[in-house]
């Protein structure tokens, strides 16, 4: 088997091209990638549920908008908290509750008391569900151009805006790419 190059903290966004409706316009950040598979949850679908009617304890430390989103197609059932700690604290130094991912951003332990993470989160999203690949799937939608892969800044993780993140994302790059963020929403009106 060859290796996998990590992708781990990167955005995964959907191409136009990509049919899978679960998908559509997505933008995935991916929290593990490896040759075992990889996961992650997808940044741009909010849910109209508050998350202080799921996890009221976390609702105060949720950035606006305040709901849950919509991680991904895999276990609906499950909640992940995703987390930016300005400075990305690692080692001794990161918060209990909190195991980072990719420079300032990682997982929130959500049995774990808020008060623990308070002081240090910069940002906070929960998720119900994420995306997952087996192995080598995720390869072979990148090679069917399914998918761009760009870098991802903390930010994005706690857009005020989550509805405009996909074009946002795609404007902020360089090139011929920048100008896919102004693809029609149905190019059969142009």
């Amino acid at each position: 088997m060859t290796e996998v190059s990590s992708l781990t903290g990167r955005l995964l966004v959907a191409t136009p091209a990509l049919a899978d409706p679960n998908f559509d316009r997505a933008v995935v950040l991916l929290l593990d990638h490896d040759e075992e598979g990889s996961l992650g949850v997808v940044l741009n679908r909010p849910t109209p549920v508050v998350v202080g009617d799921i996890l009221e304890d976390w609702a105060d430390l949720a950035g606006e908008p305040g709901v849950v989103f919509q991680g991904g197609p895999v276990s609906l059932d499950s909640a992940l908290g995703v987390a930016v700690i300005p400075g990305g604290a690692n080692g001794d130094h990161a918060p209990l509750g909190w195991r980072r991912v990719y420079g300032a951003i990682g997982l929130v332990d959500l049995e774990a008391p808020p008060e623990l993470l308070a002081a240090a989160v910069g940002s906070l999203r929960i998720f119900a569900g994420y995306a997952g690949w087996g192995p080598g799937q995720l390869e072979d939608e990148l090679v069917e151009g399914a998918w761009y892969v760009v870098e991802s800044e903390p930010g994005d993780v706690s857009s005020p805006a989550p509805e405009r993140l996909w074009r946002e994302v795609l404007r902020r790059q360089r090139g011929e790419l920048a100008m896919v963020a102004t693809y029609p929403d149905d190019p059969s009106l142009n």
